[in-house]
């Protein structure tokens, strides 16, 4: 039998460069971001709002470069590991940087000193977490192969299993940006931070089903109804950025637990069905 000769053209070698200049804008947002964090102060906290609006920024830089690739046929595996390195320092670092910064080490040196100290000392493991758990995420996603939730979904339906780390980071920026970068000043509120960090790096390697939005194509049959949500959803994060942003990051965070629990519930009753019925035979 002849072997069969693909006849699809190869693309040009310039055209493996384009996804790669999408993941280099990536980088350019979590460096952007970090050396914001550094440089913010409690009086002067702009930093921390630019640093969060550049990680935000990101999520589109990352959600195209494989699109691209895969679009214009230059996938690759060199392309992949640089993506992954991309995004451990975006979603990762820079967030866990800004969430330390922002939450911890900008408490106010007034009240208890000693308890100040500690919930810095805490706010460094916790924030170090929140990066681990990212990676390992990450690292996960690169090498499991068709992965299944421990609470399946719809058949034929896509899921993330965790949380993406893009979502995660978008929690950390979301709060950020909500209270337009001023830092917090009561050790109490920075105990609810610290939570909302450790949920978050949890949930990221958590085995829960998350939406992974694959089923929306960018080539879709209907570009008019796609371009009219671009444009409204643009239109209300210009006007609302500090509210929409902080809606749809904690919704979606709140959503994989809700998939959890209802799960949950629904074994729970299947379970209790099968007693009923083995003890009626």
């Amino acid at each position: 039998m002849a072997n069969v000769v693909s006849t699809k053209p190869r693309p040009r070698r310039g055209m493996y460069v384009l996804p790669s200049l999408f993941t280099a804008g990536n980088i350019a947002a979590g460096f952007y971001a970090i050396t914001q964090s550094l440089q913010g102060t409690a009086s002067d906290y702009g930093y921390f709002d630019r640093a969060a609006i550049a990680i935000a920024l990101a999520v589109p830089f990352d959600a195209l470069d494989g699109r691209i690739a895969r679009l214009t046929n230059t996938e690759s595996d060199f392309g992949k590991e640089l993506d992954s390195l991309a995004d451990v320092i975006t979603f990762g670092v820079a967030p866990a940087v800004l969430a330390y910064v922002w939450g911890f080490r900008m408490l106010p040196m007034a009240g208890n000193l000693v308890f100040r100290q500690k919930m810095i000392e805490i706010g460094v493991f916790v924030c170090f977490l929140f990066l681990i758990c990212g990676a390992c995420r990450l690292a996960r996603f690169n090498v499991m192969v068709n992965p299944q939730p421990q609470n399946p979904g719809r058949p034929g339906r896509k899921y993330f299993v965790g949380m993406p780390i893009p979502a995660a980071a978008g929690v950390v920026v979301s709060v950020v940006h909500c209270f337009n970068g001023a830092p917090i000043d009561n050790p109490w509120i920075s105990l609810v931070w610290l939570g909302l960090v450790l949920f978050a790096g949890f949930l990221m390697v958590s085995r829960w089903r998350f939406w992974s939005a694959k089923e929306i194509r960018v080539e879709s049959r209907q570009p008019m109804r796609m371009l009219i949500v671009l444009v409204v959803l643009c239109v209300l994060l210009v006007k609302w950025s500090e509210y929409v942003l902080i809606i749809v990051a904690l919704a979606y965070m709140v959503s994989g637990l809700w998939a959890r629990l209802m799960y949950a519930s629904q074994a729970k009753a299947l379970r209790a069905r099968r007693v009923v019925d083995n003890s009626a035979n």
